[in-house]
């Protein structure tokens, strides 16, 4: 058995439902496996009872700590406060609904323990239950990723995944606002085994993953690791200046063989689409441009509440 120290990186939003039984199964199913493990659970601005339950987990665990959001952040600033809280040789990403079985990091850890050479463990999903159009347009999005980016996503990769301590450490030195962590995990290198893995049915409750909330991620990650789009822009002006020239001859040679110049609709469909074309590629500059304006103002990526430890509990019992 291995005395590697474990750390458990749990983000909680609104999982009242299922964060006793995750707590309870991790502890059954790392009993007389894991000898030495913490859980760091973050609330990350749940509006249910999910912030007295973790409180109740911390008074009666000796393995505990608890970040509670002074306000919803999202998951990613949740896993990153959770990851500066680690203090294991081995850190784990993994959601609370049970979906992500702790036997299977059980199973990265072991791989971890008989690979020296491999620095992070992450599971990708074996078999899709998911919707099939969801299914869809995710694989869609990470061939898209993998042609924009200079930095390559494993399709179906999630945040679930066990990394050594160094990585951890990289990771943490990347403190940008806008975070995208399958990009970070990427970006910072380090030799990644990926495993798949079957997802479960949630313990409870819903998920917190809608279309609209999956759409925004996925912009997220395509602006967060790619300049391609803004490149796109100055090669979309250059092919239309040349398209636009390419009409005025051609509207020109039949103006003089039928002696009438080109319709005005013509004109304005085409006015229009440079319009739109033109608001398209604003756009795009803007949401770079949003992203410099908020890491320029050096907000913090999160505001922790509160901070329980068992650390703190266990030398105040000394």
């Amino acid at each position: 058995m291995n005395d590697l120290k474990l750390t458990l990186v749990v983000p909680c939003f609104n999982e009242e439902e299922s964060v006793i039984e995750f707590y309870s199964e991790v502890t059954r199913v790392f009993r007389d496996k894991v000898d030495d493990y913490e859980l760091v659970f973050v609330n990350d601005g749940s509006r249910d009872k999910t912030p007295q339950i973790l409180r109740a987990i911390y008074e009666k665990a000796n393995n505990v700590k608890v970040v509670n959001f002074s306000r919803n952040f999202g998951k990613e600033a949740a896993i990153y406060a959770g990851l500066k809280q680690s203090s294991g040789d081995y850190t784990c990403v993994i959601d609370a609904d049970l979906q992500q079985r702790p036997e299977v990091v059980l199973e990265m850890k072991k791989i971890l323990d008989e690979n020296s050479d491999i620095d992070c463990v992450a599971a990708y999903q074996g078999e899709r239950k998911e919707d099939k159009f969801v299914a869809f347009l995710k694989d869609k999005f990470y061939g898209i990723m993998n042609k924009l980016s200079e930095v390559e996503l494993y399709p179906g990769a999630s945040d679930f995944r066990l990394m050594r301590r160094q990585m951890l450490d990289s990771v943490l030195e990347m403190s940008e606002y806008s975070r995208f962590s399958k990009g970070i995990f990427s970006f910072v290198g380090y030799n990644t085994k990926y495993i798949p893995y079957e997802v479960q049915e949630r313990a409870a409750g819903t998920s917190k993953w809608p279309f609209m909330k999956l759409f925004r991620y996925a912009i997220e990650g395509i602006v967060g690791y790619s300049t391609l789009p803004l490149k796109a822009a100055s090669y979309a002006g250059v092919g239309l200046m040349g398209i636009s020239i390419l009409y005025l001859i051609i509207a020109l040679i039949v103006g003089a063989v039928v002696g009438e110049i080109t319709s005005t609709v013509a004109i304005i469909t085409i006015l229009l689409f440079l319009g739109g074309l033109n608001s398209l590629f604003l756009g795009i500059i803007g949401e770079y441009l949003a992203r410099t304006y908020l890491q320029v103002k050096e907000r913090p990526i999160y505001i922790a509440k509160e901070i329980l430890s068992y650390e703190d509990k266990n030398k105040g019992a000394e």
